[in-house]
């Protein structure tokens, strides 16, 4: 979501609380492979990436992409349960190998961690259906348009500032949102449409149009690592491209968001 100011203050934040605690070394690649255990942060606030399922266990992406890292490594996945707040400081201290859960890189961020290649991407787009007009976001700035957002959410802001014309509908949750849209009560959604493939399926007789190709804005979003990782880091980045030049990303991405990526991410073989 549009989170470049927020990212900004609670990057220089995080910045502070590491210096603060003092930076522990990493483990190396080869330590890693010794202890025979790969210790990856997984934040499971943030479904379909994370989540906790009946018998309170975190799965979701994150845990199936670190689960195939791990068996490519030749050792066991140890999840460690991570937070917004905690998760790079964990990292640079060295209590985990590597954090997951929507880890957009971004300058500011790359000053206290490092980013392996981006392992999938997050389109802050518009969502619609088949035969409305739209071919740009900014299309969506007319008095005649009926935007469906979630009540509360950073759209909403969005919005009012960039999209003033248009009229908006705000209900509760994304389930609601998709609903709506699906009925014909409104127009379009603007939001991270990735994570509301799951309720898009739901409704089996809608033709939904994502305008993939005029995005807002498209976050890549990669492996978080300490600086001085430099060799597990290198291998990662050989492992990302694999999982990607096999279709196993592709696959773990559809059985968890129900939908494919809506942006590739375009991992070459040459990093």
């Amino acid at each position: 979501m549009l989170r470049s100011i927020w990212l900004k203050f609670a990057a220089l934040a995080v910045a502070a609380l590491v210096a603060a605690i003092g930076s522990a070394e990493a483990r190396t690649l080869d330590e890693v492979i010794k202890s025979g255990v790969l210790k990856v942060g997984v934040n499971p606030t943030l479904p379909p990436l994370g989540k906790f399922n009946e018998k309170n266990e975190i799965v979701g992406f994150d845990v199936d992409y670190a689960t195939e890292i791990a068996k490519m490594l030749g050792v066991e996945l140890e999840v460690v349960r991570v937070g917004s707040p905690d998760r790079i400081p964990f990292v640079a201290s060295g209590k985990i190998d590597f954090v997951m859960g929507a880890m957009t890189r971004n300058p500011t961020r790359a000053k206290v961690i490092d980013f392996t290649l981006p392992v999938h991407t997050e389109v802050f787009g518009i969502l619609t259906t088949e035969g409305k007009p739209f071919k740009d976001w900014k299309d969506l700035n007319s008095e005649k348009v009926t935007l469906v957002q979630v009540r509360g959410t950073t759209p909403i802001k969005f919005i009012g500032k960039n999209l003033p014309k248009a009229k908006v509908t705000q209900l509760d949750n994304y389930p609601d949102v998709i609903r709506a849209l699906a009925q014909g009560r409104g127009d379009a959604m603007l939001d991270v449409v990735d994570f509301v493939g799951e309720h898009m399926n739901k409704h089996k007789n809608v033709k939904w149009r994502v305008l993939a190709d005029k995005p807002v804005d498209v976050y890549f979003c990669g492996l978080g690592v300490a600086k001085n990782s430099t060799g597990l880091k290198n291998w990662l980045n050989v492992a990302i491209f694999e999982l990607a030049r096999r279709g196993k990303t592709d696959a773990m991405w559809k059985k968890w968001f129900g939908i494919m990526m809506l942006y590739p991410t375009g991992v070459g073989p040459a990093f």
